[in-house]
């Protein structure tokens, strides 16, 4: 079996329905390659109450001749029960059983009714029993329409829903090799980010440069053709997708700037982003102390550092690469690739600031903008303190003139405190590459500002998974 890492909360979840005395459906839903089946296996481990079934692409009745089949194993008496969802289920219901629909959105394609089967299942008998129905999906529209949207049958019957993200930085620190550096760490996280199969999948004992020529560059690569394919597998017309994921990649970040790079009216582009943000694909940030639904200076990112990568880099670029060979990463992408992990060290530095400012309890973490002025970090507290940051991912030393915009952007903060009062602001400065004497000299005279370097911050992330 793989790696299985991290996950403690979900696992603690499922096993209390599993013994619980009550009848319990749980939904557990994410994008595909988040090891939402390792996890249900993992739950299951030493249980022998349990029918674990995975849909495949076929009609009905095949799907329901292989659940028998698999479930007989464990319960010879279903093989007397009448061939439907709700006969079968319902006897494992009362035998207080395991049932795992796994690739539920499968099944739901072989049989439109079946969410409406089990709704008046769930009613009429399974939530009188001891047995939990776990139901399990990739394609998230598909397991919102079944069960978690308003309108979707099965909609407020779910005890436990499950909604698997990717590993965070911590987590994701288990599968690479320990003789690591947090340079190479910070590089290894900025381009294939907290994804347990692509993690799992690759053998990162290799240098940075060696597994993204081989995987990823080459045609032949274990992770060539991923984002393309999780997009066609979620997508019945990916292309106008793939053309503003491009864009995003490529530094558009507001709606009028993708619609003119694609080529969309302006007032459509939100159809496409919209079903984006629903897949998990890309977030739309606002400035911190904007609320999201009211802010009209939102900017789109790529959540997944693979996709990004790939859409920065190697989508409409393959020719190139299979010409320069080996020689593809050390011309074309170890140049940009400092600047291409650079968001997502400011990210990182997002997440960090908690376990850096141990005595400090945030409300809100983020970033901040407003027409010339730009701060990459940015924390509020609950007692009036805002802490603000600037990061430095390049080759340089961070410089004084980091410091002297720092304090010049952070004067434009419009902010007040919860219990009102003045603000005290904090100063971080985050750097890949240490900073200049000067700078440093200011650090150690000064008690509200503070130089945080690579190790530091990745010792810190870390630290939060121990």
């Amino acid at each position: 079996m793989k790696r299985f890492v991290d996950r403690d909360e979900e696992l603690s979840r499922l096993r209390e329905c599993y013994d619980s005395d009550r009848g319990e459906l749980a939904v557990i839903y994410g994008r595909r390659r988040l090891g939402k089946t390792q996890l249900v296996q993992h739950s299951l481990r030493n249980r022998d109450d349990a029918v674990v079934y995975q849909g495949t692409e076929t009609t009905a009745q095949v799907q329901l001749d292989e659940f028998v089949d698999i479930a007989a194993e464990t319960f010879p008496g279903i093989t007397n029960i009448r061939q439907n969802w709700e006969a079968l289920l319902g006897y494992l219901g009362d035998k207080n059983a395991v049932v795992v629909l796994d690739e539920f959105p499968y099944l739901i394609d072989a049989d439109r009714s079946l969410p409406s089967v089990l709704q008046r299942l769930w009613d009429q008998q399974f939530q009188h029993t001891s047995g939990t129905l776990v139901l399990v999906g990739s394609s998230i529209s598909m397991m919102e329409e079944a069960a978690l949207l308003g309108n979707s049958p099965l909609y407020g019957r779910a005890t436990v829903k499950l909604d698997l993200r990717p590993l965070d930085f911590a987590a994701a620190q288990e599968f690479l090799p320990d003789a690591y550096t947090p340079e190479e760490r910070m590089f290894a996280w900025g381009v294939l980010g907290g994804v347990p199969y692509y993690l799992d999948g690759v053998d990162l004992s290799r240098d940075l440069g060696t597994v993204l020529t081989e995987e990823v560059l080459s045609q032949r690569g274990y992770l060539h053709n991923e984002p393309e394919y999780v997009l066609r597998t979620e997508l019945t017309d990916p292309n106008r997708y793939f053309a503003i994921l491009t864009a995003i990649a490529a530094g558009k970040t507001t709606s009028n700037e993708i619609a003119q790079a694609v080529g969309i009216d302006g007032k459509q582009i939100s159809t496409y982003t919209q079903k984006l943000e629903r897949l998990r694909l890309i977030e739309r940030e606002v400035p911190l102390t904007e609320q999201k639904a009211k802010s009209r200076r939102g900017r789109y990112r790529l959540l997944d550092p693979l996709f990004r990568f790939w859409f920065r880099f190697v989508y409409g670029n393959e020719d190139r690469y299979e010409r320069l060979g080996e020689d593809a990463y050390e011309s074309l992408i170890e140049p940009e690739l400092a600047d291409f992990v650079s968001p997502t060290f400011e990210t990182l530095c997002q997440d960090a600031l908690p376990a850096l400012y141990p005595d400090e309890l945030f409300l809100d973490i983020g970033r901040w903008w407003y027409k010339e002025h730009e701060i990459d970090v940015v924390g509020f507290t609950d007692g009036g303190t805002m802490v603000v940051g600037e990061c430095k991912f390049t080759n340089a030393p961070l410089d004084y003139n980091a410091l002297t915009a720092l304090e010049e952007h952070a004067e434009a903060v419009r902010w007040t405190p919860q219990n009102g009062g003045d603000i005290d602001v904090k100063y971080a400065l985050f750097t890949r590459n240490g900073a200049t004497q000067a700078v440093r000299e200011t650090v150690a005279e000064r008690d509200d500002l503070q130089l945080f370097t690579l190790e530091g911050i990745v010792q810190a992330e870390s630290s939060t998974h121990n």
